[in-house]
């Protein structure tokens, strides 16, 4: 593991700090507590083809959650505004099957939430990325959560707020976001939209080295001329 690590210290950019919206992590004194393998999920422990980098575009996530205790820290606004947030680095494999739940996880330290708030403003997230995907990569959480910083702070952002003020197809978004992230190619992204046309996630396809690939045939995809709205906040 010490090997990735340092690959992915020579492989990302310069780190683009791209997200501009002031961020105010809470106070913690107690771990965030273990988050369990639901009864109706499988343990798969399989071999790792890549990576997805899954990004959650937080404006459209918390249209209708800003009230709502469960997702306070990221959409009541006390602890700041967000815009694209980490929902998760995910290990791939081959064919549709991909690992997860490779063990069970104890309690994260306060100390990696906080350090990684701003990037995942969600402790039950964070410890549900940790479970779920980060044990099939590594044997420690700050390990985990350390790559997973690395590839976030790499990506460039687009001008979302020029963007939405424009009519866009899934295609057009595509090659905005790939134009402004050296080496990324529109085909290397995948995007998440809802029934209404609302942008909801963008998931970049990395290889095993963690360098962005031409994502697998078999994930999802939206249609290139689909009509795509971004919500901006209220």
């Amino acid at each position: 593991m010490k090997a990735i690590i340092f690959l992915i210290l020579l492989l990302a950019p310069t780190l683009a700090q791209a997200q501009s919206y002031q961020c105010r992590a809470p106070s913690l004194s107690k771990p965030a507590s273990p988050v369990r393998k639901p009864a109706d999920e499988s343990r798969r422990i399989i071999p790792v083809s890549g990576y997805t980098l899954a990004l959650s575009w937080s404006p459209e996530f918390c249209r209708t959650r800003q009230d709502s205790k469960r997702h306070a820290t990221q959409c009541g606004g006390d602890n700041g505004r967000f815009g694209f947030i980490l929902h998760g680095l995910w290990p791939d494999a081959q064919g549709d099957r991909y690992p997860q739940w490779c063990r069970a996880t104890k309690p994260l330290p306060p100390a990696v939430v906080k350090r990684n708030f701003c990037m995942i403003p969600s402790q039950r997230l964070m410890a549900r990325e940790w479970a779920k995907h980060g044990t099939c990569m590594t044997q420690q959480p700050q390990t985990y959560f350390r790559i997973s910083r690395i590839m976030f702070d790499a990506v460039e952002f687009p001008n979302m707020d020029r963007l939405s003020r424009k009519p866009l197809t899934a295609v057009d978004f595509r090659k905005a976001f790939a134009a402004v992230n050296d080496g990324l190619q529109p085909d290397m992204m995948r995007l998440k939209v809802n029934a209404r046309g609302w942008l909801q996630e963008v998931r970049l396809c990395l290889g095993k080295s963690f360098r962005p690939r031409r994502c697998p045939r078999n994930l999802p995809a939206v249609r290139d001329n689909r009509p795509l709205k971004i919500w901006r906040g209220a």
